[in-house]
């Protein structure tokens, strides 16, 4: 059985007739863009330092109750979601594809496979040269995908998880990444001369001048022996003894050297463009650039993660009762270890971190009987705040013996309280 039938094999075929759909802004039709952007070292490179950091985010199905206690939900999808989505790769890899075409495209579709039952089995990551949208009578929407080879298959887009970006001019398609094409044009224009340059400076370095007449094949001999004696590197006396039959011209060529501010201006708009900065993309970033490219990047990409798969895995009901999809990942691992020890230290003694939480960020293993929280007697709970005051309130009192005052209304010599 090939991939394509095992991926598609169970899909059936609408069972409505089916037309274009009619999208009130920009066309219903995606195609891959064909500014090769990929291709492009500068390109690459950023988009690959963003996808292998989202990719370590962990998707988890969790059930949150009206009390809001948050359960684990559904080990079986837990599983999927975080070790294998489908039989030919890793939820690493999957996420790596997605946010890659994400990038490349500012489209990135994923299909979800369900069973007979209507639950989730796999989720298989596409890459489509191009795909239209299409509705039924009763106004249901599918994507019609082609791929290279040419198959194509009909989908419900329900079943369909589409991450958008510059999602602007059209009403289900982020917009196409032209605004890209002048700064990977210069980057393309000075890899080529830097290409033409060393091209340059690898060509002519002299003129062998025959003072008398000679036919081709004796120039060239002279061409071949002045070579081999006096330009092979085996000379090291580095000089050259001509008679008055020939004489040498050396031509000093000086290749233009690209500026390299130039180069680097192009590097920076392109990785504007993607909203990475340098030292993010070669790892040498520091704890606040980690900071700033999480908090930018990294979190919208999860939430936007969460948010469709919780849409396309669970129906209405399902979310009322409490079902969703989320994305996370440790960011605290890319922090130094002063400030993972200064953050247990404060938010320990709260009772907010149980021991073993407190080891994982510390990139410790867990311990047995490590999921207890320790909570300093500082704190105390708030409900119980105003008990603890009024009771303090009243103490001053009956250490002063009013409870054993005289007739008269004032202290009798035995009615106060000894310690």
């Amino acid at each position: 059985m090939s991939i394509f039938s095992r991926i598609f094999g169970r899909v059936k075929p609408p069972a409505r007739e089916t037309s274009r759909a009619e999208i009130i802004g920009g066309g219903n039709a995606f195609s891959a863009w064909s500014g090769n952007a990929y291709s492009n070292d500068i390109f690459r490179s950023a988009v690959d330092a963003i996808a292998r950091n989202a990719a370590k985010l962990k998707g988890s199905h969790i059930i949150k109750y009206r009390d809001h206690e948050q359960v684990t939900g559904d080990c079986k999808l837990n599983r999927m979601l975080q070790v294998e989505p489908n039989p030919y790769m890793s939820a690493f890899d999957m996420l790596y594809k997605l946010f890659t075409h994400y990038f490349l495209y500012n489209n990135a579709f994923a299909y979800i496979q369900k069973d007979e039952r209507g639950q989730c089995v796999a989720v298989f990551p596409l890459n489509p040269v191009h795909a239209e949208f299409l509705s039924d009578t009763g106004g249901a929407l599918y994507v019609r995908f082609i791929f290279s080879g040419g198959r194509e298959v009909i989908l419900p887009y329900a079943d369909i998880v589409h991450l958008r970006r510059n999602f602007n001019g059209n009403d289900i398609l982020g917009d196409p990444n032209d605004a890209l094409s002048p700064a990977l044009q210069l980057a393309h224009a000075q890899n080529e001369g830097i290409v033409s340059a060393i091209k340059t400076g690898a060509s002519i370095r002299g003129i062998l001048k025959r003072t008398q007449l000679a036919n081709a094949d004796i120039l060239k001999e002279m061409r071949e022996n002045f070579i081999q004696d006096y330009l092979n590197i085996n000379n090291n006396g580095g000089i050259a003894v001509l008679d008055s039959a020939a004489e040498y011209i050396p031509i000093d060529n000086k290749p233009y050297a690209i500026d390299e501010k130039q180069m680097q201006a192009v590097k920076t708009k392109i990785y504007d463009y993607l909203g990475v900065s340098e030292a993010i993309v070669n790892s040498s970033y520091d704890e606040n650039q980690w900071a700033a490219f999480y908090e930018s990047v990294i979190e919208p990409l999860a939430l936007q993660l969460s948010l469709e798969f919780t849409r396309k895995l669970f129906n209405d009901r399902e979310r009322a009762f409490g079902n969703s999809i989320l994305f996370e990942s440790g960011r605290l691992q890319f922090t130094s270890n002063a400030t993972k020890v200064n953050l247990i230290r404060e938010i320990m003694p709260m009772g907010l971190l149980t021991v073993n939480q407190a080891l994982e960020i510390l990139n410790l293993p867990s311990v047995s009987g490590g999921d207890r929280r320790i909570q300093s007697l500082n704190y105390v709970d708030a409900d119980k705040a105003e008990e603890y005051q009024l009771a303090k309130a009243k103490a001053p009192a009956a250490l002063n013996g009013d409870t054993g005052a005289g007739a008269d209304g004032k202290n009798g010599e035995n009615g106060g309280t000894q310690a």
